[in-house]
């Protein structure tokens, strides 16, 4: 929908991936002026980087965590510059990547290339609809706002309610349904029960320990499979990757060889590069093999602790302080005392365990299904038909480009999808390296289709 005057872009979500969408549209028009909406966090934190303790830290080294692809040593520098004594190999606390990317924001948009171009919005985007010569956006606190494009930047959702807590537990004061949206200085004292055993535990753990230091954990997923660590510095030569057009098997079968041969971190490095060529390439059924049966013991070696935290996390697990185990809740009610009764079974046995908590903490990460949304503006998109959920319903459906996909499949030239909100596209799209280079397409896309 080409516009012959200063084009007026909208970005939903200020995380990484809505800031760095905002700053690349800035950097490559000189007359667009983007408007970049944000409900909760501060600009560029989302809930990655939103936190203050120094506990959390980043799970990809400092060298592969510029913002910009075209500049690779651009974090490292900034670390330099502000004597943080770190080097590409080491890894920073993720509040001073927050900071960095407020930075990116502060210099761009008083910069000469932004200056009066970027308008922050604090608030909430419900609903979007066909407007004029482009979209009307409908805001949560009532007002109206246009746009010639629009760009959905809008992170990672939080976690689906577990299979074991019903509605009653889980309007409890006992259960914690957001793991990115609480204070642990308030929760009440005594044992927790963390549900899932991934990066999002690793984060609640360090977080309960540091507001009561050795306070007892469980934490309980179907396999009890916890991430590894990074050890030493990164290969310099990296193997050739695999080829694009594997079968799941066939993939699993080269990391397998390459692992004998150069060690696993060094398999699951090399194959980084075709990893969304392979996902793309499969069917939807070996996607949701993938997802049933793999899935698991991919994330625990591509998404590792950086080594301070796996010091810290194993140090907890060494005094018993944190258990982790594999099963399935059988039950969880309340108590009288308000505390919490959870019921267990290991993973392939017949008996039971119970555990006593004063909180019960959903660490399950990011909800697989984008229908069981509860956000209104995916929820009015689908119900408009604006959108769709792909195949596997893991997020939009979208095509190569992100725009997006309406009910009939047709892909928009103005409405367009980043990030998270496009893993079924691509799957690999959580972590900085691979979404700041979607960024930039994603801009050059919009631009293209906006211009006269």
């Amino acid at each position: 929908m080409p516009h012959p005057s200063a084009p007026v872009i909208a970005v939903i979500g200020a995380g990484f991936s809505g800031v760095m969408t905002a700053l690349n549209l800035l950097r490559r028009s000189p007359e667009a002026k983007v408007i970049l909406f944000e409900r909760r966090t501060p600009v560029g934190l989302g809930a990655a980087y939103a936190t203050h303790n120094p506990g959390h830290r980043l799970n990809v080294r400092a060298g592969n965590m510029s913002a910009w692809p075209d500049d690779p040593a651009h974090f490292v520098t900034w670390l330099r510059a502000r004597n943080f004594g770190l080097g590409p190999a080491d890894f920073a606390t993720r509040a001073d990547y927050g900071r960095y990317l407020q930075g990116l924001v502060a210099e761009i948009a008083e910069g000469p290339e932004g200056a009066g171009r970027l308008v922050v919005t604090p608030d909430a985007v419900v609903g979007i609809e066909p407007g004029g010569d482009g979209w009307r956006l409908r805001c949560a606190m009532g007002r109206s706002v246009t746009a010639h494009a629009v760009v959905l930047a809008l992170g990672n959702p939080p976690p689906a309610r577990p299979p074991g807590v019903d509605e009653a537990f889980a309007a409890s004061n006992a259960y914690v349904a957001d793991p990115w949206r609480w204070n642990a200085a308030e929760l009440p004292p005594g044992p927790v029960m963390l549900i899932g055993t991934g990066l999002t535990m690793v984060d609640v753990a360090l977080s309960l320990n540091d507001a009561q230091h050795g306070r007892p954990m469980l934490a309980l997923s179907r396999r009890g499979l916890a991430p590894l660590q990074h050890d030493g510095a990164p290969p310099r030569i990296l193997p050739a990757p695999p080829a694009n057009d594997l079968s799941p098997l066939q993939a699993f079968a080269w990391l397998r060889r390459a692992a004998d041969e150069h060690g696993w971190r060094t398999a699951i490095d090399a194959t980084r590069p075709m990893t969304q060529a392979l996902w793309r390439g499969w069917s939807p059924a070996q996607k949701q093999a993938f997802l049933r049966h793999a899935r698991p013991f991919w994330e625990i070696h591509r998404h590792r602790l950086a080594p301070q935290v796996a010091r810290r996390i194993a140090a907890m697990r060494a005094t018993g302080q944190l258990t982790l185990a594999a099963g399935k809740i059988r039950s969880l009610t309340l108590e009288p005392d308000g505390f919490a009764l959870c019921r267990w079974r290991g993973r392939g046995e017949h008996g039971g365990y119970v555990f006593r908590a004063a909180s019960v903490i959903n660490c399950t990460g990011p909800t697989g299904d984008v229908l069981a949304s509860t956000d209104p503006l995916i929820q009015d998109l689908v119900k408009r038909g604006l959108a769709r959920p792909d195949p596997l319903r893991l997020g939009f459906d979208v095509d190569d480009s992100g725009r997006v996909r309406d009910v009939s499949g047709q892909a928009s030239p103005t409405l367009l999808a980043v990030g998270p909100a496009t893993r079924g596209a691509s799957w690999e799209i959580t972590a900085v390296p691979d979404i700041r280079g979607q960024t930039v397409a994603v801009a050059e896309t919009v631009l293209a289709a906006l211009r006269p």
